[in-house]
């Protein structure tokens, strides 16, 4: 049933902040120095863009926040984008019962001295512009003087009062071992299959030729500096195959599966370079090209039983 601001009609404070919630909306850790110098910082999802010329963003703090003082004061301010898996972060800048919310996080100075968390996905640093109250709200504007875009991550995403759950819940299991890596491997497996059927049928040979280019850049990664780059490149082919399925269900699925990948690669410090993975990447493009899944989906099983050493790499697979 609608709820209204009419003249003597009863307003529902927690139904509207009901349905602030079906904005999604990205979370990031604000963060300012206090007058003694020490390091402020708080979660907020009200970050929002306001002017490109000048620069301008905008974000709101509580009347009520312990922080207020410290952020009236300051003459500046960073805003921490935070990524999908920095959920714990998130918390952590949330909780009124930690008391150094500092202690064990990695940052660094930025401009004007202000703290900025490592790891985030953008971060912008603002000197003050301008400060309204606003209800039971105080909003800052600051002009951004240094930006940053930080690491290629998918955001933190906030929805109806929680945080966007499938690449969440998978990176949970990842980081608590239950994603072990027979079932992680398992649904690769099945989900990339059901995309390239997908992408047979419905891929433009521009997504192709994207493929195509990818392929060629991953061969030309072969030095030791440019092992993580490789594996990123790596990820960024599945991705590829994705796109060309054109089924945005299945994408969600697929880059779930892939933020997981990226957070396991991370921490893997055996991580080597498989040149025998490389025609077999060909293989799979050919066999998309001539649009024939049974072929594209064999050459997609081979890909993992080289990838998990369960075949020898030279194996040719009949296309």
């Amino acid at each position: 049933m609608p709820t209204t601001t009419d003249a003597g009609a009863e307003f529902d404070a927690r139904a509207f902040r009901n349905a602030l919630g079906a904005f999604p909306t990205g979370v990031a850790i604000i963060t300012t120095r206090g007058p003694d110098g020490r390091p402020v910082g708080l979660t907020c999802n009200s970050f929002s863009s306001v002017s490109l010329d000048p620069p301008l963003v905008s974000w709101g703090l509580r009347l009520a926040s312990k922080s207020l003082a410290a952020f009236r004061e300051a003459g500046a301010f960073a805003i921490n984008i935070l990524a999908e898996d920095q959920k714990e972060l998130s918390g952590r800048f949330a909780s009124g019962a930690i008391q150094d919310k500092f202690e064990g996080v990695a940052w660094h100075a930025g401009h004007r001295e202000l703290p900025i968390l490592d790891g985030c996905v953008a971060t912008f640093e603002c000197d003050k512009f301008a400060e309204h109250e606003a209800g039971d709200h105080v909003l800052f504007l600051g002009q951004v003087a240094r930006f940053d875009t930080g690491r290629a991550e998918k955001s933190l995403v906030f929805y109806k009062g929680t945080y966007m759950m499938l690449a969440e819940s998978l990176l949970e299991l990842a980081a608590e071992g239950r994603a072990e890596p027979a079932k992680l491997d398992q649904a690769r497996r099945l989900v990339n299959c059901m995309l390239l059927r997908l992408a047979c049928q419905n891929g433009s040979e521009e997504d192709f030729a994207s493929i195509e280019r990818n392929i060629d850049l991953i061969e030309s990664l072969v030095q030791p500096q440019d092992r993580e780059r490789r594996a990123e490149e790596g990820l960024e082919f599945f991705r590829l195959i994705t796109r060309a399925a054109h089924n945005e269900v299945l994408v969600a699925v697929s880059e779930s599966l892939t933020t997981v990948m990226r957070h396991v690669l991370r921490s893997d410090a055996t991580l080597q370079s498989r040149p025998g993975l490389v025609p077999v990447r060909r293989r799979i493009l050919a066999a998309l090209r001539r649009r024939d899944p049974e072929a594209a989906e064999q050459e997609m099983t081979h890909y993992f039983d080289v990838l998990r050493g369960g075949a020898k790499a030279e194996l040719p697979v009949a296309a």
